[in-house]
């Protein structure tokens, strides 16, 4: 009597899985898992190239959804201004990396990127008089900046 009724159950879950709803169940796992995989990639995305930023100027950000809060790791190295929620400028105010994070209403990671603030290129010079540096803006002509040598990076 048990073997027929283990050969009856066994029976049923081979005609539950040839069933016609059988595969619109798979169907929809495999849609639900995808969707899953790509919110999961996006995040990761996110985190694997560092944002450059050159010490005062500033970098914008369009968030792929509306953020409720951000967090800066150092605030003394990146500033964020939030000019609505889909939109983050990011401005370089000291020189080192920090961490921005954006995260929705529900807590998920809208965004996360190293921020690496740096020198810029072109346009700084630094003046030595003996042991005290002058940083300098030039354009057609060169004038001491408001940013003292105290925070300038080291001479190379």
């Amino acid at each position: 009597m048990r073997l027929r009724l283990a050969r009856a159950a066994s029976l049923k879950a081979v005609a539950m899985i040839r069933s016609p709803r059988r595969p619109a169940v798979a169907r929809l796992a495999a849609i639900l898992s995808a969707t899953a995989l790509m919110a999961t990639a996006g995040v990761a995305c996110a985190q694997s190239r560092p944002l450059s930023v050159q010490i005062d100027q500033s970098a914008r950000v369009q968030l792929r959804a509306p953020a409720g809060s951000v967090i800066v790791g150092n605030p003394q190295i990146a500033d964020v201004t939030v000019v609505d929620a889909n939109t983050l400028f990011i401005t370089g105010k000291g020189y080192g990396v920090t961490e921005i994070v954006a995260v929705d209403a529900l807590g998920r990671t809208v965004f996360q990127s190293q921020v690496v603030v740096s020198a810029g290129d072109t346009g700084n010079v630094r003046v030595w008089r003996g042991a005290q540096a002058t940083e300098m803006a030039c354009g057609a002509s060169c004038s001491p900046t408001i940013r003292s040598a105290a925070d300038a990076p080291p001479a190379p």
